[in-house]
């Protein structure tokens, strides 16, 4: 339960984080102070347990079935795979009416790169601290 909640909270900061940095990639909803965070406190939380399920099951067959792409460009192919799910995540979210976007390819992939770039440092925090 704690390593479920460690993961989803990681996540969320991630997202946080890519919707923060990213023009193109936003939640719905107030810009500034607490009723923005009153606001979009549970769609984060959502569009990150969201992330996490297509991570976890689309992404293996993607990046098996892109085996050949990812060995020709030395793995940067991995990079296009995220920013996919990262999409595809904004797609399932827009179709549940949660209100997180991401517009476009370019704010896609970096928003993979930031999503994973925090992921990596709150999850070394995380890590030392239990």
């Amino acid at each position: 339960m704690i390593r479920l909640l460690s993961w989803l909270v990681t996540t969320a900061v991630a997202v946080a984080a890519a919707a923060l940095l990213i023009d193109g990639i936003y939640f719905d909803g107030p810009v500034h102070g607490g009723e923005e965070i009153r606001h979009k406190l549970v769609p984060l939380l959502l569009v990150s347990l969201i992330l996490g399920v297509v991570t976890s099951f689309v992404k293996p067959i993607l990046t098996i079935l892109s085996i050949p792409l990812i060995i020709v460009t030395l793995g940067l192919f991995l990079l296009v795979i995220n920013a996919a799910m990262l999409k595809f995540t904004s797609w399932l979210a827009d179709k549940l009416d949660i209100g997180f976007h991401v517009e476009g390819f370019w704010p896609a992939v970096g928003g993979a790169i930031v999503i994973t770039v925090v992921t990596w440092i709150v999850d070394g925090v995380i890590g030392e601290a239990r």
